[in-house]
């Protein structure tokens, strides 16, 4: 390191990467964020992807984005806004000037600072000299040509030589934030595991960068996050649609089920598939379906023969699944679905996060179809609740929707690996061959769950299927009271869930003023800014679902304490409406945003501070 440099120490930092979608922006970031986790550092990610396929190189639409926060306390959301902004081209520094602090690094590469890149911008004049930068600390680098000039020895075609421009910026990081380089080499050899040139080449622009940055004179601070304070164990950063296949891998384990997953790719979801297809090895079982619906159906027909049965989608396929979850219903199977929300309706933000499949999750099935509903709150906790999605289905014998977002499925956060022996008992009512008092709707009177026989069991023939069973005999019925029977029956089943499932925690003093009310990928933005709220002397408490059917017993309890209640959700107030009709007891405000991106602190903290100022004027 050269002499005269200042190492500044930062409690957490935020650094957005952002370029065309080829620049390799969710690359440079996943680098960075894996360097960090690394060196111990809590983190959270926010990938942002464009909607487009292949919008025009140099837009606004093609624009790709890449948020990352480290942080030496613990890290809930990948920031509000950056510290230090990446950005390759014009398109991507106008993208996001708005979600910068002021004061803020920008790295730009001056390369593609022309004419014709601000046109492509729609850039009316020079942003580098119209002032609109002045109170910033620019760092202008020719990382382009740089680039070029340390690639030429290895032959790459023009193409492929600039793709690797992407290192040149990860090692100017690598210096700025006092990252073992060494780290960020050993990253590109597992990625380019297959290709020796392609590592070789990588690795020497990635020096480049470093050795730029160390050089350079406009580079006189560097910042240092030391590692966060984390109880003892083994830590990975994980992805939220990973820590989903993971969670259903470990519960087939823990209930000695062989997992079976019938899918079709469909975006944000398409990487729980993806994972899984690798997982051959542990006896695990991936389709990929020609449709939704044959997807769920086979899911359906792996439960039937005893597997664990699961599908994934996001909400347009949750609507062809809408069928099949219903046989699943009436044949009184275990299937969990997995819809990782975005935007919509139809095709909508397809690269977008919401919540707005809550109600679909709740009701949107023909017939009486009760399910149980639950929703994850974190990228890592993705892992909890797609085990606690996968136990539920199994013990209750029934189908659970587990409602991710795109938020949660692209975001990563440090996870601390869990130890099977240590997960809960998963124990499926199986029953043993020759039981001869079996019969396919005979039920625990406890729990009204029916057992489970597979084919070939030994003295347990059986039928079950789409069409109306008399009660306990499973014989075909169109009998009136039986079907009435009957759709009371599964319907009390999934309510006695609530029996078997925590109580609803709550964040801060169990009464005062204000009560925050969030459920699944909101947790983060919400945690923070009610904490911060509290220390600021703030009377505000948060309870954040994850079981939403059934609802925590002690629900009504919890509300009873504050003198108001705010449901914050991004939709237009799904879960708002849902709790009215179950406790319309309480008055609930509301706090919605469905603009494909997640709640910041900052609004929030707005929010939440006029509720408490108008309770106070109310006094």
């Amino acid at each position: 390191m050269k002499k005269n440099i200042k190492v500044v120490e930062r409690e957490a930092v935020v650094i957005k990467f952002a370029g065309d979608s080829g620049d390799g922006i969710q690359l440079t970031g996943s680098q960075f964020s894996d360097t960090s986790a690394f060196l111990g550092n809590d983190l959270a990610t926010f990938p942002d992807y464009p909607a487009e396929i292949r919008a025009p190189q140099g837009t606004i639409a093609g624009v790709s984005g890449f948020q990352v926060h480290i942080g030496h306390r613990a890290v809930q959301t990948p920031g509000d806004k950056a510290d230090v902004l990446v950005a390759m081209n014009p398109a991507a520094l106008k993208a996001n000037m708005k979600w910068i602090k002021p004061g803020a690094t920008i790295i730009i590469d001056m390369d593609n600072f022309d004419a014709r890149h601000y046109k492509r911008a729609e850039y009316i004049e020079d942003p580098l000299h119209d002032g609109s930068l002045e109170g910033y600390n620019v760092i202008k680098a020719p990382i382009t040509d740089m680039t070029r000039d340390v690639v030429k020895q290895f032959g790459l075609d023009t193409r492929t030589a600039v793709k690797t421009r992407n290192q040149f910026v990860a090692g100017l990081l690598f210096w700025l934030f006092h990252r073992d380089i060494r780290i960020g080499e050993q990253f590109l050899r597992e990625r380019f595991k297959n290709n020796n040139e392609l590592i070789d080449a990588n690795i020497e622009v990635l020096r480049a960068g470093y050795n730029y940055a160390e050089t350079m004179e406009a580079i006189a601070t560097v910042f240092e996050v030391k590692p966060a304070e984390k109880g003892p164990g083994l830590y990975r950063n994980i992805h939220g649609n990973v820590a989903i296949a993971w969670g259903l891998l470990a519960a087939a384990e823990k209930a000695k089920r062989r997992l079976y997953l019938g899918s079709y790719p469909i975006t944000p979801a398409s990487e729980i598939l993806q994972e899984l297809t690798k997982m051959k090895n542990l006896g695990a079982i991936a389709f990929q379906a020609e449709d939704e619906i044959a997807g769920v159906c086979s899911a359906i027909g792996a439960s039937f023969v005893g597997c664990l049965g699961v599908t994934s989608t996001s909400g347009p396929g949750l609507s062809l699944k809408s069928e099949g979850i219903g046989l699943a219903v009436i044949t009184e199977l275990p299937l969990v679905v997995i819809d990782v929300q975005r935007g919509g309706p139809s095709t909508g933000l397809p690269t977008k996060t919401e919540q707005a499949d809550l109600l679909q999750a709740l009701y949107g099935r023909h017939g009486e179809s009760p399910c149980i509903v639950l929703a994850a709150s974190t990228p890592a906790d993705c892992f909890d609740y797609a085990y606690e999605a996968a136990r539920l289905a199994m013990e209750h014998m029934t189908p659970v929707i587990l409602l991710s977002d795109g938020y949660l499925a692209n975001g990563s956060e440090l996870w601390k690996i869990p130890k099977v022996d240590d997960l809960p008992a998963i124990n499926p009512p199986v029953v043993e061959d020759n039981d001869h008092s079996y019969n396919p709707y005979s039920r625990n009177p406890k729990t009204l769950v029916r057992y489970w026989a597979v084919p070939g069991q030994e003295g347990l023939r059986h039928r079950i299927g789409g069409l109306e069973k008399a009660d306990v005999s499973g014989e075909i019925s169109y009998d009136p009271l039986n079907h009435e029977l009957m759709t009371y029956t599964r319907d009390e089943k999934i309510k006695r869930v609530a029996n078997r499932i925590p109580s609803l925690k709550v964040l801060g003093k169990e009464e005062g003023d204000l009560l925050v009310v969030g459920w699944g990928g909101t947790y983060g933005a919400l945690y923070t800014a009610v904490k911060e709220m509290q220390e600021e002397k703030h009377s505000i408490s948060l309870a954040q679902f994850n079981y939403i059917k059934p609802l925590p017993l002690n629900t009504v309890e919890v509300f009873s304490g504050f003198r108001q209640i705010v449901v914050c959700e991004l939709n237009l107030g799904q879960f708002a409406n849902y709790l009215r009709s179950q406790f319309p007891q309480f008055n609930y405000l509301q706090c919605n945003k469905v603009q494909g991106l997640p709640f910041l602190i900052s609004e929030l903290k707005t929010k939440f501070k006029d509720i408490l100022k108008k309770t106070s004027h109310d006094i």
